[in-house]
C-alpha cells in the first residue's frame, strides 16, 4: 500500500506542471472592431497566423469582424457575452478605449476592467488631406471648410474633429457613419471628404503606402506625445496649444498612441490563464517569423506587455476629473 501511495504521488507531481501550464484546447477568436482591410484588422490577422505556437496547446487562432459605432459594438461584446476563459479577445483602435470616460453616453463597460493581453506598436495619429485638396496646413483647415470622414460615435474619427476645432479653431465638418477604415479610404479617394482625422501613421502604412510613398497626402499635423522620428517635418499638435487647460485635453485624447494596437481579452478571465496568454503574446512579438512578415506589411513593432498596457489604460481612467468632464461636454454639445 505504501508503495502505491508513493507511485501515485509521483504520478501527480509528475502531472502538477501539465496542469499549471494552462494548456490552450480551443478554438482563439480575435473579434476586430472595424472592417476587413483595415489597419487593426491586418495587424489581427497577422498576429494570428504566429500566436498558436507559442502557447501550450497550440489553438487554431481565428479573425473575425465585428465593426460597428466605432468599435463600441465589440467592446460591450467582449465585456457582456464573451467567454471568460482566454478563448476570446478584441483588437480596437484607441477611441473606444476612452469612450466610456469621456463619450456622452454610458456604454456599460469600463476598459480598465478588461485584460490586457498586450500591444504591438507605438504610433501617431495624423490628421490628413488628399494631395489634389486645398488643405495642407493647420491654417488652410482654420480658413475653410474641411470634410473629414468618421466611423462612428466613440472612434477618434468623431472625437478628434471636435475637440480640435474647439482648441486649434479649425473648421472641420465631420461626416460620420462609414463602417470601418476601408470606407473611409474610398470616401476620400472618390471625393466624398477632403481627409481624415485621425488616422494612424501605422494604419496608412500597411493600407495605403503609396498615399506616403507618392505623396498623395497632405499631413497637416501630429496627434501624439511626441513626433514620429519618420515624420520629422510634420508639427506636433502641441505645437499650436497655447495653454495648459487644451494641453490637458489632448494629453488625454492621444494617450492611447503608446499602446497602438492592442489586445484585449473579457474582465473576469483567471489570472493564470492570463499569464499564459501574455507570455505567448510576448514570445510571439519577438518570433523571426512574425517579425520579417511585419516588415514586409512596413508594421514597426515596438510592444507593450499586457501588465504595461494595463497600467496604461489605468492612468486614463484615473485622469482628473475636470479634464474628463471639459472633454464630455464637448463630445455632448457635439
Amino acid at each position: 500500500m505504501l508503495r502505491l501511495l508513493h507511485l501515485f504521488l509521483a504520478l501527480a507531481c509528475a502531472a502538477a506542471p501539465a496542469r499549471a501550464q494552462e494548456v490552450f484546447d480551443k478554438l482563439i477568436t480575435i473579434n476586430v472592431a472595424g472592417t476587413t482591410g483595415g489597419g487593426i484588422d491586418l495587424v489581427s490577422r497577422l498576429v494570428s497566423r504566429h500566436f498558436g505556437k507559442h502557447i501550450a496547446g497550440k489553438p487554431n487562432v481565428v479573425v473575425q469582424n465585428m465593426p460597428g459605432a466605432g468599435g463600441i459594438r465589440a467592446a460591450a461584446w467582449l465585456a457582456d457575452v464573451a467567454p471568460k476563459d482566454g478563448s476570446a479577445w478584441a483588437i480596437f483602435a484607441g477611441g473606444p478605449i476612452i469612450e466610456p470616460l469621456i463619450g456622452a453616453r454610458n456604454p456599460g463597460y469600463d476598459m480598465s476592467q478588461f485584460n490586457w493581453v498586450g500591444a504591438v506598436a507605438k504610433d501617431v495619429g495624423l490628421c490628413v488631406a488628399m494631395g489634389n485638396s486645398q488643405f495642407r496646413t493647420i491654417d488652410d483647415a482654420r480658413k475653410a471648410e474641411m470634410v473629414v470622414a468618421g466611423t462612428g460615435a466613440g472612434s477618434e474619427t468623431d472625437t478628434y474633429p471636435v475637440v480640435l476645432n474647439e482648441v486649434l479653431k479649425t473648421k472641420m465638418k465631420l461626416i460620420t457613419g462609414y463602417l470601418g477604415t476601408k470606407e473611409t479610404i474610398m470616401a476620400m479617394e472618390n471625393g466624398e471628404a477632403h481627409g481624415r482625422c485621425s488616422f494612424a501613421l501605422s494604419a496608412i502604412k500597411i493600407t495605403r503606402p503609396e498615399w506616403i510613398r507618392d505623396r498623395k497626402i497632405n499631413m497637416l499635423f501630429q496627434l501624439s506625445l511626441e513626433k514620429s522620428p519618420e515624420l520629422p517635418d510634420v508639427p506636433l499638435v502641441f505645437d499650436y496649444v497655447t495653454n495648459d487647460a487644451d494641453r490637458r485635453l489632448l494629453e488625454l485624447m492621444v494617450a492611447t498612441k503608446a499602446i497602438a494596437l492592442p489586445f484585449a481579452a473579457p474582465p473576469g478571465v483567471p489570472p493564470a490563464r492570463m499569464n499564459a496568454l501574455r507570455r505567448a503574446f510576448d514570445a510571439t512579438m519577438k518570433d523571426p517569423e512574425f517579425l520579417a512578415e511585419a516588415k514586409k506589411m512596413l508594421l514597426d513593432v515596438e510592444p507593450t506587455s499586457g501588465e504595461a498596457t494595463q497600467a496604461v489604460v489605468a492612468r486614463l481612467y484615473a485622469t482628473p476629473s475636470a479634464v474628463v468632464e471639459r472633454a464630455k461636454k464637448l463630445l455632448t454639445v457635439n
